[in-house]
């Protein structure tokens, strides 16, 4: 997997070198300040990912491991935002191709302005509760990744498996706790929202809190049941 760690941190290699997309730190690596005959090609650009502005490197700072994901995958964010995290994706699946479904119509023109440069992104305004609307734009994927924080997040996160999963693919929800309830213990709703996607037919590989970096959050790593 495209995942590499620099000076401490984790860290992509850059798609579009030179190019931020959040004010990310960038690291270059091959040039030599004393040769002035250094080729670009053998220069490598790597982006530091902020775990405090995305849930998968959280996640991964926090011990995912079995999580899968290739150069070629390809993927269905649900919750795109304006691309943070699904740059990130667009960086380690540098072959493959990321449906970016988001809802607001405000971070959808910063998915298409970053979709303009990265060319393995494919921007979908859509409600990712009302998958069957975009049924036609997208084919089966290898993982379906769900960052919405809402109520019902695990339902429709299962009903985009259900449609756009391949048998063998994987599927990644980071669970907001207090966008599901804000009485109930996260423990508890925790708990809840698991037993829901057992009972649905899938099995959780992994289950990482992603504390200190985002309060009453978990994420699950998820796979077909057999």
């Amino acid at each position: 997997m495209n995942i590499f760690y620099k000076d401490g941190e984790i860290a992509t290699k850059n798609l579009t070198p030179g190019i931020k997309v959040y004010d990310e730190k960038l690291i270059r690596e091959g040039e030599n300040a004393d040769n002035n005959e250094t080729s670009a090609e053998n220069i490598e650009e790597y982006r530091i990912w902020n775990p405090r502005r995305s849930k998968l490197a959280a996640a991964l700072l926090n011990g995912l491991q079995d999580f899968d994901l290739k150069n070629d995958s390809k993927v269905l964010y649900l919750g795109a935002s304006t691309g943070t995290t699904v740059s990130h994706i667009s960086d380690i699946c540098d072959s493959g191709l990321i449906y970016a479904v988001e809802f607001s119509p405000v971070s959808m023109k910063k998915l298409v302005r970053l979709s303009q440069k990265r060319n393995n992104i494919a921007p979908i305004l859509a409600d990712a509760t009302k998958p069957k609307y975009y049924l036609n734009k997208v084919e089966k994927v290898d993982l379906v990744y769900c960052d919405v924080a809402q109520e019902k997040q695990s339902e429709l996160f299962m009903d985009n498996m259900d449609l756009f999963l391949k048998e063998d693919g994987q599927g990644l929800i980071t669970i907001k706790a207090r966008s599901i309830d804000v009485v109930q213990k996260p423990k508890k709703i925790f708990k809840d929202e698991a037993k829901k996607i057992k009972e649905n037919g899938y099995s959780i590989l992994e289950k990482i809190k992603l504390e200190p970096y985002e309060k009453d959050h978990i994420a699950f790593l998820v796979e077909k049941s057999f």
